[in-house]
């Protein structure tokens, strides 16, 4: 067999199948059931796109993808199906330079974001939020960029949260109404988050994209994998950390039309965990991203068990396709399997819809773009063995692919830099502190004058015994007031400046996510 350059092999048919990479961004779908093959088809695709100099992302949801960092081991039965596609002389093992990341920072170097970066869309989203309450999100969003205040982690926002509640009222009439209802139930929705983890997703240093975009001295690119055994276990933050991280790739990426090859590929794994009880609007955005971002040179390749779990809309963009075993059992299983047979480009010489249901393990119908992006015809393929190690690394080997990580130094040290909690605190303190000399002076006056009643033109009333002609209130004090007057005025003017400039800087994208450029 003959391997070609611009693409990647993914096993034989009667004939070699390729991925074409100058295609590859037109994004892809790998389906099929449980145990059918799913994860080693991707993980051959990582290998190809290593190979071929690109990067990748994928996430780890049974912690078998891990593999791909260490060389395999030669077995009789990868050696066999090597063979048997004509694939043994060119067939070697080898390791891939992976980095591991981790939400929990347990597994791999820390993922974060901050809250401001991640926006208030998908922060609803996360939060289960109502549109009543999605609304006074916004306001606290709006509040925070008007004051110049920094929401990086979720003190800062429980800070803000807690401020918005205090001025409620006031703020009803600038942006709309804001009830105090509405913010306890968006605060009590933030302890929810916390337990779930994202105390540790949220804050700083924050995940740079360009770090997910690297090369190895040899050429290869990286292949960045995400630990996700025990996100799976809170199934929102999962879906929206990678929707987060797919509208930042989206928005800091440049346009570069269709390059050779891409520029990142990321598989978002389980896929139907995207797309649950998503609302309309979200979708609608979803699909958006996924049509435009392949101008980025991005490839999206959703994995899951089966195709109804991505929407039509989407689905259709989805020119490259690895259809693994659908079993029909019931009549959502017979309806997916006459969809995916639907989908494809019919073989005259196959029953796409009868041999979906007979795929062994490792078997799978292909269908890739060809020349004008025209799909192939379905082939039912024997999916090439890995290089990389089917299964998980062990401990010893993780922890030493880390210490010898090139983002290790930038990301594993947590920083909290003063911010919105900070400054919020700061700011009572103060207006604690400008109360309780205001209160200290109206008793030390009353001493003085030993009566506490005063004119409201400033006046002290008569008194028998001292001197009857009335007294202005003194220089000092009013100077103090004046001072004090001065000061908030200046503070004010100072936090709405700072805020109408932030304002102005910050721009959000399709999916609220801030737009910097790359």
């Amino acid at each position: 067999m003959v391997l070609v350059d611009d693409g990647i092999f993914l096993g034989a048919s009667g004939k070699p199948e390729y991925l074409a990479l100058k295609l590859a961004n037109r994004h892809g779908l790998v389906t099929g059931a449980t145990g059918t093959g799913k994860t080693v088809s991707l993980q051959i695709m990582a290998e190809g796109f290593s190979n071929a100099g690109v990067p990748v992302f994928c996430a780890d949801v049974k912690g078998d993808l891990s593999g791909i960092a260490a060389s395999g081991e030669e077995k009789d039965f990868l050696l066999k199906r090597a063979e048997t596609i004509g694939f043994k002389d060119e067939y070697s093992f080898d390791a891939f330079p992976t980095v591991f990341w981790d939400l929990f920072g347990e597994k791999g170097h820390p993922v974060r974001t901050t809250v401001s970066d991640m926006g208030p869309l998908l922060l609803a989203r996360l939060m289960e939020l109502n549109d009543t309450q999605e609304g006074v999100l916004n306001v606290a969003f709006e509040l925070a960029d008007d004051e110049g205040l920094l929401l990086l982690d979720l003190k800062d926002l429980q800070a803000l949260l807690a401020h918005v509640a205090e001025r409620a009222s006031e703020l009803s009439k600038l942006y709309g109404n804001v009830s105090k209802a509405s913010v306890g139930a968006i605060q009590r929705q933030l302890l929810v988050l916390e337990r779930q983890g994202g105390e540790e997703f949220f804050g700083e240093p924050a995940l740079d994209i360009r770090d997910l975009m690297r090369v190895s001295r040899d050429g290869r690119g990286v292949v960045n994998v995400l630990a996700a055994d025990r996100l799976m276990n809170s199934p929102r933050l999962y879906a929206t950390f990678l929707l987060w991280l797919l509208s930042e790739l989206f928005e800091e990426l440049p346009e570069v039309g269709d390059p050779e090859k891409p520029k990142l590929v990321f598989f978002f794994d389980e896929a139907h965990l995207l797309f649950d009880e998503a609302p309309r609007a979200l979708l609608e955005k979803v699909e958006q991203v996924v049509r435009l971002i392949r101008s980025k040179g991005v490839g999206v390749y959703f994995v899951t068990q089966n195709p109804l779990d991505v929407p039509d809309t989407v689905l259709s963009q989805l020119g490259n396709r690895v259809q693994h075993a659908l079993r029909a059992f019931t009549p959502r299983d017979q309806k997916a399997v006459r969809a995916a047979a639907e989908t494809f480009r019919p073989n005259p010489d196959l029953d796409t819809e009868r041999v979906i249901t007979e795929l062994g393990v490792g078997e799978a119908l292909v269908s890739t773009l060809e020349k004008k992006g025209i799909p192939s015809i379905v082939q039912r393929t024997l999916i090439r063995p890995p290089s990389s190690r089917l299964g998980p690394i062990n401990d010893s080997e993780r922890a030493a692919i880390m210490a010898d990580s090139p983002v290790g130094r930038r990301y594993d040290e947590a920083v909290d830099r003063d911010s919105a909690h900070e400054v919020l605190a700061r700011r009572a303190q103060e207006q604690a502190r400008m109360e309780e000399q205001q209160r200290m002076q109206e008793e030390a006056e009353r001493e003085r004058g030993r009566e506490p009643e005063t004119s409201r033109t400033g006046f002290r009333l008569p008194d028998f015994g001292r001197d009857d002609r009335p007294q202005p209130a003194s220089r000092s004090s009013r100077s103090r007031s004046n001072r004090d007057s001065t000061f908030d005025a200046t503070v004010k003017s100072i936090a709405r400046s700072v805020g109408t400039q932030l304002g102005r800087a910050l721009a959000r994208g399709i999916l609220g996510s801030i737009k910097r450029g790359f």
